[in-house]
């Protein structure tokens, strides 16, 4: 059975002061005008996930305005264990909280919960921004299969910010610096594992017959990948790093690289539609992986998606998200982009009432 929320409940969040929706695990639908709360309802759904969400919003910029009194989200996800309940929420100038069956709970028990994966309209440049983007998508990608690689991560950030600021004070005790380095290459090491991990994942659950185009997915990263030639690398670059005042080699400087396979094309240098297209076939790859190894679907939060997308494959993602059984979040500005959906999914239209989102279950 693949895991899906059939319940939800928004309050104050942003423009919904109380939207409250009933789900049957069929995808769900959202169609309205730019600005009527549909991507709104996607946010709330990704803070049932580790992490700031699919916008990496404060939690004051959740927060409906001009009250601020904060804001809550509250969820029954249904799971092969049962059903489970789960309230996030966040006091004015207060950090996020979290209880799952009315005990709080740390946000990496989400990740244990509920597998989620998500695209946006701001990661159709994903292939043409800057590399932190690129790096982030492939650890959201990397954490769906190693819970463990956010701890890891954090755990490097934590000890280079020490060495940045040793390196930018002019410290030079090699004692202090030996041991944030060795913590750097203990952590790095894994996380360059866990990455590489990932790609060769996705490579497997690649689909060559599907009409969205396969990827060859690599790691660009001139830093070592074993531990202790991280930790020789980094020592021997002190004088160097100093100089610029940051740490310069590292598995916080690698870039995820993608070609369309079969054309041999940099994703860069592809269309707009192409580039969509590649992101789909990743995020469906890294879908039919976690199904298979969890015996379920993730949840699928799909902001936009029919944008860029002709109707030929709008219609075969639709094909492959209900092969898949997964319950997926999918929004638009009007209801006939998801007409080859049909009673596949429940459908929705968002509207605005004297500025508060409202939400009605239509008939497809």
């Amino acid at each position: 059975m693949s895991v899906h929320v059939c319940h939800l409940t928004l309050s104050h969040f942003r423009s919904h002061q109380r939207t409250r929706v009933e789900l049957d695990g069929r995808p769900v639908v959202l169609s309205g005008l730019n600005g009527a709360g549909k991507t709104n309802i996607l946010e709330a759904v990704s803070l049932l996930s580790p992490g700031r969400g699919l916008r990496r919003a404060s939690t004051d910029e959740i927060a409906r305005r001009p009250q601020a009194v904060g804001w809550k989200v509250r969820a029954e996800i249904a799971t092969p264990d049962g059903l489970r309940q789960v309230e996030t929420w966040a006091e004015p100038g207060g950090t996020r909280q979290l209880r799952i069956d009315e005990k709080a709970a740390p946000q990496i028990a989400l990740g244990e919960l509920a597998a989620m994966l998500w695209l946006t309209p701001a990661m159709d440049r994903l292939w043409l921004e800057g590399t932190e983007g690129r790096r982030r998508f492939l650890d959201r990608t990397v954490l769906s299969f190693r819970p463990d690689h956010a701890a890891q991560s954090l755990g490097y950030e934590k000890a280079m910010r020490e060495r940045n600021r040793l390196l930018r004070e002019g410290v030079t005790d090699s004692g202090w610096f030996a041991a944030l380095e060795a913590q750097m290459a203990q952590t790095g090491a894994r996380i360059s594992a866990n990455r590489h991990h990932a790609l060769a994942i996705l490579a497997r659950h690649a689909d060559p017959d599907s009409p969205f185009p396969e990827a060859d997915l690599s790691l660009d990263c001139t830093a070592p990948t074993d531990e202790d030639a991280l930790a020789t690398a980094l020592a021997e670059g002190r004088r160097r790093d100093m100089a610029a005042g940051r740490s310069l080699i590292g598995p916080h400087r690698a870039d995820l690289r993608a070609v369309w396979a079969a054309k041999g094309m940099d994703a860069a240098q592809c269309s707009t539609g192409e580039q969509k297209a590649l992101l789909i076939s990743i995020i469906l790859s890294n879908a039919r992986a976690l199904a298979s190894a969890q015996g379920g679907a993730p949840v699928l939060l799909l902001d936009e998606v029919a944008a860029h997308l002709d109707a030929t494959r709008r219609a075969a993602l639709y094909d492959a998200i209900c092969a898949l059984g997964a319950q997926a979040f999918l929004t638009g500005t009007g209801p006939e982009l998801f007409d080859d959906m049909g009673p596949r999914a429940q459908h929705f239209t968002v509207f605005e009432v004297d500025g508060l989102s409202q939400l009605k279950e239509t008939t497809p």
